[in-house]
């Protein structure tokens, strides 16, 4: 028999702020990014996504990057106890590579898988557990957008006298700058680092590179894992159809966006938690984007928040970047 996993669970997560979440993404038609993840289900769809679509599971150029971050990373920690917080650790295969390599490396290791979703945080867990103990990983479930106070949360997460190292791989693509990053930026210590991936848009002209990589999103793996979270609720896939444009964004001048957009060919009305949602014909859903960026954007994004890139490294095909940030660190221009 397998062991128990203990997990946490963040208030922002407990029934009532989920369902308060959800009602406010179908009133404003705008759906939350964890609501295409939560349940068993809609992670499996998202996990076959991305081994079948991932530049970081399907490149070795990619592998590569990430192996050779992940080195560097390893060589600039030099505390003997070290505390990995993967944040939207998603199926923690990335940070189980980066425990590895620490392992080798001789460090007292501990790690918290921490996403929005139970299912993904249980397969990052079991990822893990070939590198760590149970009694050295700590599961947490988290809504990183909507924590109250997500800076005291992580002050609990690490042992006592550890050396915080965080991961944010894949989820400021999907999240909002002006909401993400102040949150980011209040749990960062002076200390820590901050290990982020970027979905980037090739060659010189941005427009074009965020254009070139649309089959990336425009596909049938992506179609069924977005159109699980409309069809459980009661949609119908004759209803509408699902389309991914390019749009600038709203807030932040010059930057881009991948949007997957659910207009309705005929009304449908819905019931969820004890209240009805009608959609007429020519009604738009918004249920995914994801923004690409420049490297120059990111460091440009991180600084306003008072995070500095000390290190980062671009794939050659020039659609994914790490980089390694400090609070008030400084920025260094190590490119792969």
């Amino acid at each position: 028999m397998r062991p128990m996993v203990q997990v946490a669970v963040c208030p922002s997560q407990f029934p009532e702020s989920t369902r308060r979440a959800l009602l406010t993404s179908l009133r404003t038609r705008r759906i939350r990014h964890k609501f295409l993840y939560d349940g068993a289900k809609h992670a499996q769809k998202w996990i076959e996504l991305h081994e079948s679509y991932s530049p970081a599971r399907l490149d070795p150029d990619c592998l590569e990057t990430y192996a050779t971050a992940f080195a560097a990373v390893v060589g600039r920690t030099k505390a003997e106890r070290v505390h990995v917080i993967g944040l939207g650790c998603g199926g923690g295969q990335k940070e189980t590579q980066l425990l590895a390599l620490l392992k080798r490396a001789r460090r007292q290791l501990s790690y918290t898988p921490c996403d929005g979703s139970l299912a993904l945080v249980l397969v990052a867990s079991r990822a893990v557990s070939t590198v760590l103990s149970a009694a050295e990983c700590f599961p947490v479930v988290c809504d990183l957008e909507e924590a109250d106070d997500l800076a005291a949360i992580g002050g609990q997460l690490a042992p006592r006298g550890a050396h915080r190292l965080i991961t944010f791989f894949g989820i400021l693509p999907n999240s909002e700058p002006q909401v993400i990053l102040p949150r980011l930026a209040d749990l960062l210590r002076t200390r820590d680092w901050l290990l982020l991936s970027a979905n980037l848009a090739p060659g010189r002209d941005y427009a074009a590179g965020v254009r070139q990589v649309l089959p990336q999103y425009d596909n049938p793996a992506s179609r069924a894992w977005l159109m699980t979270f409309l069809l459980d609720l009661g949609v119908e896939r004759s209803d509408g159809v699902l389309r991914f444009v390019v749009e600038d964004d709203p807030l932040v001048p010059g930057l881009k966006r991948i949007v997957a957009v659910y207009r309705f060919k005929r009304a449908r009305r819905i019931e969820v938690a004890n209240e009805c949602f009608e959609f007429h014909r020519g009604d738009r859903v918004r249920l995914f984007f994801s923004y690409r960026h420049t490297p120059d954007q990111i460091c440009a994004l991180l600084g306003q928040h008072g995070i500095q890139v000390v290190d980062r490294w671009v794939t050659r095909s020039e659609e994914e970047g790490v980089f390694l940030c400090q609070r008030g660190g400084r920025q260094g221009a190590s490119k792969k």
